[in-house]
């Protein structure tokens, strides 16, 4: 069990994250968005666009930092990680900019576009098999035993204080853009959560830029590992047999290092959003904000849209978190649904 006292990034790392990634990693747009307001019945709302970030999603943050930690003489080595794809890619991108050998675990089913991408950055990309077992836990093992056979460093997408500590720059960006437009910082920021790195580098983030701040952490039905574990107050693992459009987040579990961050942040809430919910989300942003998100990108909005009462009269900002999808498969996702 991770220690709670150890799980926040001190000021000092964060700092230095920050620092690190400036000028590496896009700023992304922080949009005013009064059509969502209007929708959800918050006072203002913004939209975060990390899928306009460098790989089209928020994973690069995280990624690069990690790499600007290793050794000498593991960035020769080389790093071998396993993901379904945004990890995948924001590592390939981050270990090519810094010169490191990458190898990606990924599970036969990830998204074809995904897979592409990522040996695009010039990493060497290794299919998993899963059959019916969990293809996260089937990935992460043959991550390691790539890592303990070939002596690479085992890279994890998100049960990592250091890959934490690079997400918590988009919370400093968002305080920085909203003090740039006059505003106070918000009130509640919604994250989709997988294994829960990005919104602890959040909470991290808030924690020591805005403390009143409240995190929403946002998961597919099904699959909402991390609220089952806030109410458990404990890392709980979930057996599902559902199915989700939202291939970025089906991690079985919360990464320890993650989740103890949420607890030393005093973390609460959180939402399970259905798929035509995620659908409803993607064609919102398309036709309000002009951003193509993938399903896992959408799901914060998602849930923003379902208009809960915590929000109303507050000033609210939405993480759209990645648009890694191609033109057929955004098409064929939306197909004809409506917006309620």
């Amino acid at each position: 069990m991770t220690d709670l006292g150890q799980a926040v990034p001190s000021g000092t790392d964060i700092d230095q994250a920050v620092a690190a990634l400036a000028g590496v990693a896009e700023e992304t747009p922080l949009m005013a968005a009064p059509d969502l307001a209007s929708l959800s019945g918050a006072a203002e709302v913004y939209v975060k666009a990390e899928s306009l970030q460098r790989t089209g999603s928020f994973k690069f943050r995280g990624a690069y930092w990690r790499c600007c930690n290793l050794t000498d003489a593991e960035k020769q080595a080389g790093v071998v990680a396993y993901s379904s794809g945004n990890f995948a890619q924001g590592l390939a991108a981050a270990a090519m900019v810094l010169g490191v050998p990458a190898t990606i675990v990924m599970p036969v089913d990830a998204p074809e576009a995904k897979r592409r991408k990522t040996a695009a950055y010039g990493a060497t990309v290794v299919l998993s098999e899963h059959g019916d077992r969990p293809r996260e836990e089937v990935a992460s093992a043959l991550a390691r035993e790539i890592s303990e056979r070939e002596g690479k460093v085992l890279l994890h997408p998100f049960d990592d204080r250091l890959v934490v500590t690079g997400h918590a720059s988009a919370a400093a960006e968002i305080i920085e853009g909203l003090r740039r437009g006059g505003k106070e910082a918000p009130d509640f920021v919604f994250s989709c959560v997988g294994g829960g790195g990005l919104i602890a580098g959040l909470a991290a983030g808030f924690n020591r830029f805005s403390p009143s701040t409240r995190l929403v952490a946002v998961e597919p039905e099904g699959f909402d590992s991390f609220g089952q574990s806030l109410k458990a107050d404990a890392v709980t693992r979930i057996l599902s047999d559902s199915s989700s459009i939202c291939d970025a987040l089906q991690a079985t579990a919360p990464g320890e290092v993650p989740f103890a961050c949420a607890r030393a942040t005093g973390m609460q809430h959180h939402v399970a959003v259905g798929d035509d919910s995620v659908r409803a989300a993607m064609r919102v942003a398309f036709e309000t904000l002009k951003l193509v998100l993938e399903p896992s990108g959408a799901v914060a909005l998602a849930a923003l849209l379902q208009r809960p009462d915590y929000i109303q009269g507050n000033r609210v900002v939405v993480m759209a978190t990645g648009g890694n999808i191609d033109f057929e498969q955004f098409c064929g996702t939306l197909g004809d649904v409506a917006v309620q």
